[in-house]
């Protein structure tokens, strides 16, 4: 089952980083556990490819109960992009949606109200510059690592 934060009101704000073609990075502020550095194999959809987004969730809530369900969150994200788009699927709204899964194979997804997001116009994705480099050199490597076969008493059976 994917984690939704809440139904996304966990989720504060933050911004990805697609400049880098194959890969997303960012920084996402969550209820309870602060900001967590997020980097990703894959692209945003063509609706945003490319792109800086900025997001501020209009519907952040922190409650006590965030800090039980997000405890044990993984800083750094490090996995790969399902679906990041502004327009997710042609029979809704458009909408802000963010959907990955984890190298552990965790999902998460946050879907955000139209207008919590807007892509980051150019004169402006300089203040984004450091972070996103410092993310790509420090993360980006790990994304390439070949996968650890698993032992038969970790593997789950149905």
């Amino acid at each position: 089952m994917a984690e939704k934060f809440g139904g996304s009101r966990w989720f504060k704000e933050g911004y990805l980083d697609n400049r880098t073609a194959g890969l997303v990075v960012g920084r996402l502020t969550f209820a309870a556990i602060g900001s967590v550095d997020v980097c990703l194999k894959g692209d945003f959809k063509p609706d945003i490819i490319g792109r800086v987004i900025s997001l501020a969730n209009s519907q952040f809530s922190d409650d006590a109960v965030a800090g039980h369900r997000l405890g044990d969150f993984a800083d750094p994200q490090l996995g790969a992009v399902s679906l990041i788009s502004f327009d997710p699927h042609p029979l809704l709204d458009p909408h802000p949606y963010l959907e990955w899964f984890s190298l552990d194979q965790d999902h998460y997804r946050i879907e955000l109200t139209e207008g919590d997001a807007w892509i980051v116009q150019s004169e402006h994705t300089q203040e984004f510059d450091e972070n996103s480099q410092r993310l790509r050199d420090q993360f980006a490597a790990q994304l390439e690592a070949p996968p650890t076969e698993s032992t038969s008493s970790e593997q789950e059976w149905f």
